[in-house]
């Protein structure tokens, strides 16, 4: 069981991603002067991605992608009954599994649905930031929030499998029960706002307009432009 830092359990909102980056850069950041490992921030694309920015510049660190897809339900795709990872790796929520009625048929199908669309975004992505090694290194995986959980799940489980001497779970807010599964996978789960009262993430956000793919493919180019600096 990894260790669990709730900063707050406010429900204050963040101006926008990027400050929620920042703050939670700032947190990460204090008492690391003895850290002997080089340092990794995945950002699940594609809000993610911007939340990871400002966390490795505060860091000095590599910044890389964490692909992982949500498997939704049948009949109401936005409601998360597990992910995948870009490896494969899946997870399930067996409760949600039941409560919706989604049989192994439906998440075979689904899963290979979202496996396609993974595919899709690594032949775009990795293009302009080849895949970065983490074994040995000490990796952090954030997003822009997570309600269900159960994306950020799957991308743990996937970096777990490369052997990290450090698994960080970073968020600017999630509910508290979500922040108690991470711990289970995490070395240690860190979040700015964990309140009681959670519906989606985009309430904890005055600007949460959507990211697109073009987006990411340039913070991807301009960090491979600063590596090769």
């Amino acid at each position: 069981m990894g260790t669990l830092r709730v900063i707050s359990h406010s429900g204050e909102a963040f101006l926008d991603r990027q400050e929620a980056g920042r703050l939670l850069g700032d947190v990460l950041a204090a008492g690391r002067e003895n850290v002997q490992v080089s340092v990794v921030v995945l950002g699940i694309p594609r809000g993610g991605l911007l939340v990871a920015r400002e966390i490795g510049r505060r860091l000095g660190a590599e910044l890389d992608i964490a692909l992982a897809r949500k498997l939704g339900a049948p009949g109401n795709p936005e409601l998360a009954i597990g992910a995948v990872a870009e490896d494969g790796h899946c997870f399930l929520d067996e409760e949600l599994t039941r409560w919706t009625g989604a049989d192994e048929r439906y998440i075979q199908q689904e899963k290979a649905r979202q496996i396609q669309e993974i595919a899709r975004r690594l032949s775009r992505f990795r293009q302009a930031r080849p895949k970065v090694s983490l074994q040995g290194k000490e990796v952090i995986i954030t997003d822009d929030g997570a309600a269900t959980g159960a994306t950020m799940q799957a991308a743990l489980w996937c970096a777990r499998a490369e052997a990290p001497a450090k698994l960080v779970a970073a968020l600017p807010v999630a509910p508290p029960d979500t922040l108690q599964r991470f711990a289970t996978a995490a070395d240690e789960v860190v979040c700015l706002r964990a309140p009681s009262f959670f519906q989606a993430v985009g309430q904890f956000y005055r600007d949460f307009e959507q990211t697109d793919d073009e987006e990411v493919l340039e913070i991807l180019r301009q960090q491979m432009e600063r590596k090769g600096a």
